[in-house]
């Protein structure tokens, strides 16, 4: 049975205000989703002077939160499936705020581990849930769209981390910057609560199809290979600038903002033009494509270090939007009933990248140096576009 907003309310269609609210609601939901590891990175100078917690483990939050997070997405979209979208996606918010609380009151190494890990759960649930509420409640459409905004939300939230709770810590602490965000967590799960129709009794158990279950493999083992790479230039990236072409630290930083910000148009564009029937299957392997180019880019950069620039940009606008884009796919093809193992699967799969593409990295770049580990990220989205060229040939076959 598939959700339905009550009749008072209206099913928000294109273009209605309607729409805009569960846009703005699912983008500020992904971002907390993140919001912890985002903070942690923001704040870790402060963490290692102030709280006595060592840089090896400021490292660790990371395979932490994205090893777990890996793990139970394997059967997140189930619980989504049983227990609805909008219970979801409160809990996942509501989790988010307790694992925010528990890491503003870490006092240790163990506790501040324990509550990233903690957070791994609302990682896996988020994506089954939002795309389930896309599915439940936004004209097909306008799907494309949402999950562009949707998806963009993680960018917002590294945002968020980065200049407004980062500043507050210099007045608040770092500890009160990161319940700031607890609190923060707890009030959208409560418009959550207001803004979302309430979820149906218990689904029956999606049919099993095989030719789907196949796609979502492949879909999965697509989010695999980005993710490796997108991580792995997400963590080196300014290290790179600052290391091997001799940025200073700020300038340095301006690399990943410049990432942030191709990566929340991208999306965003990308999204939308996948929202055409086919369409999404079609994108992903030119986005894979386009993302090994940018790779090659950084790595040309150790010779000419005007091109990380466009590197970096390039990654934004190609690989991180190329996550949204596999979203789109999962969207537009799932059974309703099944939308949240769908999006899980994937999501897992993306995960997964996340936490194994930066060690990955870091062994080559320590024996070989940046310009194989470039090569590595560069190979990693080729072989994306390789998985994905099928998918393409079909969508082109159904249009």
């Amino acid at each position: 049975m598939r959700l339905k907003r009550p009749e008072s309310r209206g099913r928000p269609g294109r273009g209605t205000a309607g729409q805009r609210r569960v846009t703005v609601l699912l983008t500020a939901a992904m971002g907390v989703s993140m919001l912890q590891l985002f903070l942690i990175g923001a704040l870790g100078p402060r963490l290692v002077a102030e709280a006595g917690i060592s840089r090896t483990a400021i490292g660790l939050t990371t395979t932490a939160g994205f090893g777990v997070a890996a793990l139970l997405s394997l059967t997140a979209g189930r619980w989504v499936d049983r227990l609805g979208a909008r219970r979801c996606l409160v809990a996942l918010l509501l989790l988010a705020a307790v694992a925010l609380a528990l890491i503003g009151a870490a006092a240790n190494t163990f506790v501040l581990l324990a509550a990233v890990a903690l957070g791994g759960l609302p990682q896996a649930l988020a994506n089954p849930a939002t795309n389930k509420i896309i599915v439940a409640v936004v004209e097909p459409a306008g799907r494309g769209a949402v999950t562009g905004w949707k998806q963009s939300g993680v960018q917002f939230g590294a945002f968020a981390a980065g200049l407004p709770l980062a500043a507050l810590a210099a007045w608040t602490g770092w500890r009160g910057s990161v319940w700031t965000a607890a609190a923060l967590a707890v009030l959208i799960a409560c418009w959550a609560l207001r803004a979302l129709p309430p979820d149906p009794g218990p689904a029956q158990a999606p049919p099993s199809r095989d030719a789907p279950r196949a796609r979502v493999g492949r879909l999965a083992l697509f989010s695999f290979l980005l993710g490796c790479g997108i991580a792995a230039v997400n963590t080196y990236l300014a290290l790179f600038g600052a290391e091997r072409l001799g940025l200073g630290p700020v300038v340095a930083a301006w690399l990943v903002a410049t990432l942030g910000v191709t990566g929340v148009a991208g999306r965003v564009g990308w999204s939308r033009r996948a929202g055409r029937p086919g369409r999404a299957e079609a994108l992903l392997a030119p986005l894979a494509a386009g993302a090994c180019g940018a790779a090659l880019l950084l790595a040309a950069a150790s010779s000419a270090p005007f091109l990380v620039w466009a590197g970096a940009a390039a990654v934004g606008a190609f690989a991180v939007a190329g996550n949204a884009v596999t979203m789109v796919a999962v969207i537009r093809r799932a059974d309703p009933r099944g939308a949240g193992r769908d999006s899980a699967l994937v999501s897992a799969g993306f995960f997964a990248g996340f936490a194994a593409g930066p060690p990955l990295f870091a062994v080559l770049v320590e024996t070989a140096g940046y310009g194989p580990g470039w090569g590595l990220v560069a190979a990693e989205f080729a072989v994306a576009a390789a998985v994905a060229a099928p998918l393409r040939f079909r969508a082109g076959a159904r249009r």
